[in-house]
């Protein structure tokens, strides 16, 4: 399979999901949880296009094909479990995962990972949430470096709250924009 063939697979299942969202808008939140939880975990959120399913869903709120709430719930809830999970990875199992890959091919990043929350504190995890590579290791690393769980969830919380409803939010925004576009071109 060459990279276009696999590309056009990708927007298919996207698009599918999309449609199955628009036809079954009881599993919105479902749906949300399941592809917010994955966007927060090492590796899988690599393979799984998270974020753009979840632009997708949210434009379906501009045509009024779901309600934002469930959407946003979801996704906060998916966050929340996956960030969590990711965080709990790093606490018990950091310096076995820091030896494999694709870990173990930076070896300083778990120095540069306890660096940035001894300078940023939590709000280390609140920008993770909304930078893409950042994302996958951000609550490894918050794990790898020991930060306590007590100051990780509230952190956590709020990042996750603000992504999950900004992500799904951009594209309501935007088929909101593209609907305004078609009425103004074809009157």
């Amino acid at each position: 399979m060459d990279i276009a063939t696999g590309g056009a697979a990708l927007d298919s299942l996207i698009d599918n999901i999309i449609a199955f969202v628009e036809a079954h808008e009881r599993w919105a939140f479902w749906i949300a949880l399941f592809f917010a939880l994955a966007e927060t975990m090492p590796i899988v959120s690599i393979l799984i296009p998270s974020t753009a399913i979840l632009i997708g869903v949210g434009a379906l709120v501009a045509t009024g094909g779901v309600d934002f709430l469930p959407i946003w719930a979801g996704a906060s809830v998916g966050a929340i479990l996956g960030s969590c999970f990711s965080w709990w990875l790093g606490r018990r199992w950091g310096e076995w995962v820091l030896e494999r890959w694709p870990m173990s091919k930076d070896p300083q990043m778990a120095e540069r990972g306890r660096a940035a929350f001894a300078k940023w504190g939590g709000a280390a995890l609140l920008i993770g949430h909304f930078f893409g590579p950042l994302r996958a290791i951000v609550f490894l690393m918050a794990g790898i470096s020991r930060m306590p769980f007590r100051r990780f969830i509230g952190w956590d919380i709020l990042g996750a709250l603000a992504w999950a409803f900004l992500v799904p939010k951009s594209g309501e925004i935007g088929g909101n924009v593209l609907g305004w576009l078609w009425n103004l071109i074809t009157g």
